[in-house]
């Protein structure tokens, strides 16, 4: 049975509106054809502003909380979203006030694998750039596009029970830990290290109860 069988695939395409822009039409055609064509298993499209005020008083929140899950897992893989992401300051001519702002790609891509997020198109690791084509291309193989860079092993302080992703405090449950700030679960190394690797599903029952828990406390 082929990877493609085994796992369910969704896409979720983020684009500034209107959608009906070369070269973003062609791309988000691509996707749906996709789906259409069975190669992936869910298209979902967002819409996003050009800019987003960095705010917790920020309308636009959903899209402030999509970067930084983008910025975590791109700090996993060891590779970075800056582009196609931007931060800049605007300054107002009548009040003097200094505004931080998050500017958003024209397009962005996170593919899901069996509702893990597996990869963020565009990124880089510095020389090298994976962008939405490359990424949209292999979607339409059926094949699940592989981010550059690897996944990073996170070293655990004995005096800080501390999430590796966001610095949020951990939980501790029956040798998993769960991040009550982000949700990150996760477990220790006999070296002291944290790495990201949940109880997979179809683990045994008592496992899988101890994971559920465990992410319930953490909420």
């Amino acid at each position: 049975m082929s990877d493609r069988e085994r796992n369910h695939v969704t896409a979720v395409c983020h684009v500034r509106a209107p959608l009906l822009l070369e070269p973003v039409d062609r791309q988000v055609e691509t996707l749906q054809a996709c789906e259409s064509e069975r190669a992936i298993d869910e298209l979902l499209l967002r819409s996003w502003p050009k800019e987003v005020k960095r705010s917790t008083e920020s309308p636009h929140a959903e899209v402030l909380e999509t970067f930084d899950r983008f910025e975590r897992w791109a700090k996993r893989r060891g590779v970075s979203v800056r582009p196609p992401f931007r931060e800049r300051t605007s300054t107002s001519q009548i009040t003097g006030e200094t505004t931080e702002l998050l500017v958003t790609p024209l397009l962005c891509l996170e593919v899901y694998v069996d509702e893990e997020l597996v990869g963020v198109f565009p990124h880089s690791d510095g020389e090298e750039t994976y962008t939405t084509d490359e990424a949209i291309a292999a979607l339409r193989t059926g094949e699940q596009p592989t981010p550059l860079g690897t996944e990073s092993v996170y070293r655990a302080h004995a005096s800080e029970d501390t999430c590796p992703d966001c610095g949020g405090e951990l939980i501790d449950g029956q040798g998993l830990f769960a991040c009550s700030d982000c949700g990150w679960v996760g477990a220790t190394t006999q070296s002291g290290e944290y790495v990201a690797s949940p109880v997979p599903s179809g683990g045994s029952g008592d496992d899988e109860r101890a994971r559920n828990a465990l992410i319930d406390r953490s909420r």
